[in-house]
């Protein structure tokens, strides 16, 4: 594990063996993953965006914004499972999610690391990473609160994806005893829009407030912690179902955006997103708080969608949701620590969020055991405190390589510029998703991403040298 513990040794000597009592470089984290909002999106990522985030660009104002930065994986189960264990999802069955948890209990995470380092550790959202479920009126283990989580408040997987239920800790708050049929959109591919699948539902949940529930959720969570007399840190991760369909924009605002109901949504994201980020404020809480936010892959988001509303939202990037191209898994991804964090600061660090488990270890001085994930032959986590704290030039890379499987098992690694596609079409949801090479054609795609950001030319031909390191390295990687 690859490690930048020294920059912090402050914190190190001032944490107790159990964790208790904390230095007051240790802040307190929210973590903010937002589901299915894509690169060009916010406004700070792309300036022509018609779709107003006030709030997520308030924190790049005052933070650090990446553009090189990846998530585990161009789904949301994978993409979760990678955030919170820092381990490649593609050494994992993750996406056996809805037959049992996908993470290991003997296996860290970011919250069983906060936990053991004396943080609080709460949960409100979207799980999607399994529990075992042996009816609705029996407990469910094997989720967060058994993941490192004190609490949690939630629900199993997306909100088009049923049963519909909310989860407090172990028990279903209501079981899914009714039944709700599906729906779609006119004038929406089948998988946009106010779409959901049928399936039960409890009688207590309503899919158009399960997003604001999550931010009442929240709130509550940081002024309960607010309110107690100790020391003990925060550690809040709050993983919206949001924008991911069904696109249900409340009243206030339907027909803001520019980007039809889908920009409408990720407007109401947004201001979510400030409410909360306003109860820090009420709390007394931001200036000693190190603030997250990014979204779990890409979305969905078609050429025809670009054509009819002038909104791309995807930015520069080919693909979309679940593919090997760029935007499947280039996410936003924005980090704001008050007295930390320059402010309006960019860095062009190429990062996953698997890295975000060496990275916590470091801002609270602990080293990561072997048996925390990757051991010293393959790290699958890289703190980027370094690059946060200015620390790193933009010329030392936090880490050499980064390996991705799309969402139908297409390999894509990284080295710098280069990135190398292990076959032909998209490797997810967008066409064509895989294509079979014709004679004389190559069979793998290889782009220079500093010269074709939006991977139009492919040099697999010209590189061949380039191709051996980076396949060579891939079967390295996935070996160990």
């Amino acid at each position: 594990m690859r490690s930048a513990c020294l920059t912090l040794s402050i914190i190190t000597v001032l944490l107790g063996q159990n964790g208790v009592g904390f230095a007051a470089e240790t802040p307190h984290i929210l973590l903010i993953l937002a589901d299915d909002m894509g690169y060009g999106d916010p406004g700070c990522y792309n300036p022509a965006s018609k779709i107003s985030t006030p709030h997520i660009d308030s924190l790049a104002t005052a933070g650090m914004r990446f553009t090189d930065a990846h998530a585990a994986g161009p789904l949301c189960h994978v993409s979760r499972y990678g955030l919170l264990t820092g381990r490649y999802p593609f050494r994992a069955q993750s996406g056996a999610w809805a037959r049992g948890p996908v993470i290991d209990q003997r296996r860290m995470t970011i919250a069983s690391l906060l936990s053991d380092a004396g943080y609080r550790t709460a949960m409100v959202g979207k799980w999607h990473l399994g529990f075992v479920e042996n009816g609705y009126d029996q407990p469910l283990p094997g989720g967060p609160t058994d993941r490192g989580f004190d609490t949690f408040f939630g629900i199993r997987a997306s909100t088009d994806i049923p049963p519909y239920f909310y989860i407090r800790n172990r028990h279903a708050v209501t079981p899914p005893t009714e039944t709700i049929a599906a729906n779609n959109s006119k004038g929406w591919s089948p998988i946009q829009g106010a779409f959901w699948r049928a399936g039960g539902i409890a009688p207590d949940l309503k899919l158009e407030e399960v997003t604001p529930r999550f931010t009442d959720e929240a709130v509550a969570v940081i002024e309960r912690h607010a309110a107690r007399a100790d020391d003990k840190r925060l550690m809040l991760y709050l993983a919206y179902p949001s924008p991911h369909t069904p696109w249900l924009p409340s009243k206030e605002f339907q027909g803001k955006s520019k980007a039809g109901m889908y920009g409408d949504f990720t407007m109401m994201v947004d201001a979510h997103i400030g409410r909360v980020l306003a109860s820090l404020e009420k709390a007394g809480m931001a200036d000693d708080t190190l603030v997250i936010f990014s979204s779990d892959n890409g979305p969905v988001w078609y050429d025809a969608d670009v054509r009819r509303l002038g909104h791309d939202s995807c930015g520069v990037l080919r693909g979309m949701k679940a593919d090997a191209w760029e935007a499947g898994h280039r996410m936003p991804f924005i980090v704001r620590w008050p007295g930390k964090v320059k402010a309006g600061s960019v860095s062009d660090q190429m990062i996953c969020f698997t890295d975000v488990l060496a990275t916590f270890a470091d801002v609270v001085g602990r080293k990561l055991p072997d048996e925390a994930g990757p051991d010293e032959a393959g790290p699958d986590s890289f703190s980027f405190l370094p690059a946060l704290l200015g620390e790193q030039p933009e010329a030392k890379p936090i880490r050499t390589y980064l390996p991705i499987a799309s969402g139908r098992g297409m390999m894509t690694i990284r080295r710098g510029p280069w990135k190398l596609i292990t076959g032909l079409g998209s490797g997810g949801f967008s066409q064509p998703r895989s294509v079979k090479p014709q004679p004389g054609e190559p069979p793998m795609q290889l782009y220079d991403l500093s010269k074709d950001l939006s991977e139009t030319t492919n040099l697999y031909t010209q590189h061949p040298e380039i191709v051996k390191e980076l396949l060579a390295q891939l079967r390295r990687i996935r070996e160990q």
